[in-house]
């Protein structure tokens, strides 16, 4: 079957036919670089990822872009804020957001553009709107008369009221039509500023996404990604640039937006106690686990994402990966030639069902158990491959099962060599790391233990039983279990351990 994809702009889903059949292109918009991403900012980055290993599934070559929007007025904002400045903040929140989506398992783009290295471009741009009559020059700004495209509106379906309402223009008495929207704008001295045949000044928001769609990926791509919440104003808005500039070009032809994200059931707001950002959610879960709690629900549909939904997550991640630590653990290496398995990707061809792939995949991981406990190698063999070819296109399973159940993330353990107090060795990758502290064992009503301090706990134990303290062995084994940790005991001693 053919991959399929709901098509925003005829709000139908439509088998994908790219433009070259050898070249997929694909636009996603990236963020505003003023603050740490939040949970929800995190759902369009996973989504996309998906997508994006899909896409590499199915075709030879494939070109990915997302932006940095690293000037904007929210960030100039931010910084006054803060006292810093901008290009001290802009680089600072980059760099975070980089750590955090590489600690999703989130793939980088093919290209990351910034929005400061491209202003050339917005300028040609806008110079070209303003020669079709698409856009004016009114006070030091730059405007797109919004009544001069017959076809605005066409990806939202929004009417007049509708659209001004929503895109709670500015009032101006410079505007043509209450509709229009800033393409340029002046800068005072102490704000970013480029010269311009308008004077010294900065681009608009919707513009950057043009300009920088078309330096990459050209007049005409395939996919133009993003949150449903920027259906109307921004993507509304590129239509018009892009289309107004080069009315040959066409743009993109499928758009494919993410759900809205609800958090713990209301609206996420810092003033209810239920605005996460990835960075802090990161101190308390695995990266994985945020990921496969933001893929149990079709990409479409709304999500409420919950803490409660991550520790479920976790435990699912957990079934995966103990299949594959006893396959391991009796001398099975997966098959390396195994394909990605059939079912999981016809489940994501339609419309990236990741709940439907993720369901298949456990399927998977259920046979392997079952071979597991039955000694059947050749079964053990084929279905640890195919669970991890599944983990790979789902951007799942990517830790080395013994580092999972250790309770650090795969990113982390990329920096160290080995784990050698466990007689593990770990190869190491180019990634970038974080340290990830353990998870939280919920409802225990204490701290979780830290690696160092399950070590002393065993080796204590260890002394116990030598000195025929039974008593003392059994009362730790039991207090490291109510925390969830996990002892494997063979006869010459404790030899390893797992974080439930």
């Amino acid at each position: 079957m053919p991959l399929v994809l709901h098509n925003t702009m005829g709000r139908k889903k439509e088998a994908f036919a790219p433009i070259d059949p050898t070249h997929v292109r694909m636009y996603v918009c990236g963020p505003t670089v003023y603050d740490a991403i939040h949970i929800g900012n995190a759902r369009p980055i996973v989504v996309f990822d998906v997508l994006y290993r899909l896409l590499k599934h199915h075709y030879p070559r494939v070109t990915y872009v997302r932006n940095i929007t690293d000037v904007d007025d929210k960030i100039n904002a931010r910084a006054q804020e803060l006292g810093l400045d901008i290009r001290k903040l802009t680089e600072d929140t980059a760099a975070r957001f980089h750590a955090d989506v590489a600690a999703l398992a989130a793939l980088e783009p093919d290209v990351e553009p910034r929005a400061t290295d491209h202003v050339p471009q917005m300028i040609a741009m806008i110079e070209k709107l303003i020669a079709r009559g698409h856009a004016y020059e009114a006070d030091g700004h730059v405007l797109f008369h919004v009544p001069s495209d017959p076809d605005y509106g066409c990806l939202s379906g929004r009417n007049r009221d509708e659209m001004i309402a929503g895109a709670r223009v500015e009032v101006a008495p410079y505007k043509r039509d209450p509709a229009d929207f800033v393409l340029w704008k002046p800068s005072p001295p102490e704000l970013p500023g480029w010269d311009s045949p308008w004077g010294r000044g900065r681009p608009g928001w919707h513009v950057e996404c043009s300009a920088m769609s078309e330096e990459y990926l050209g007049a005409s791509f395939d996919i133009h990604g993003g949150g449903v919440d920027l259906v109307f104003p921004h993507h509304e808005n590129e239509i018009a640039q892009s289309t107004g500039a080069d009315p040959d070009g066409g743009f993109a032809r499928v758009w494919v937006h993410n759900g809205y994200l609800m958090s713990e059931g209301e609206k996420m707001a810092k003033s209810l106690g239920n605005f996460y950002t990835v960075t802090d959610l990161l101190q308390e879960f695995p990266g994985e686990a945020l990921r496969l709690a933001l893929l149990e629900t079709h990409y479409r549909k709304p999500l409420d994402f919950t803490r409660d939904g991550v520790d479920e997550a976790r435990h699912k991640l957990n079934y995966f990966y103990k299949a594959l630590l006893l396959a391991r653990d009796t001398g099975v290496r997966p098959d390396p030639e195994r394909p990605t398995p059939i079912q999981v990707v016809a489940a994501l061809d339609e419309d990236i069902n990741t709940p439907l792939a993720i369901s298949r995949a456990n399927e998977i991981a259920k046979d392997l158990h079952i071979a597991n406990h039955m000694g059947r190698v050749r079964q053990q063999e084929r279905a640890s491959g195919d669970l991890l070819a599944a983990g790979n296109l789902l951007g799942l399973l990517q830790d080395d099962p013994v580092v999972w159940f250790k309770g650090i993330s795969g990113y982390a353990a990329q920096r160290l060599p080995s784990l050698s107090q466990q007689g593990t060795n770990i190869e190491t990758g180019g990634h970038a790391a974080q340290t990830l502290a353990p998870l939280s064992q919920r409802g225990t009503g204490s701290a979780p233990l830290t690696d160092e301090e399950i070590d002393t706990l065993i080796k204590e134990r260890a002394e116990a039983r030598a000195a025929k303290d039974f008593a003392e062995a059994d009362r730790i084994r039991d207090e490291l279990k109510k925390k969830g940790i996990v002892l494997e005991d063979r006869p010459d001693g404790t030899t390893d351990w797992r974080r439930e």
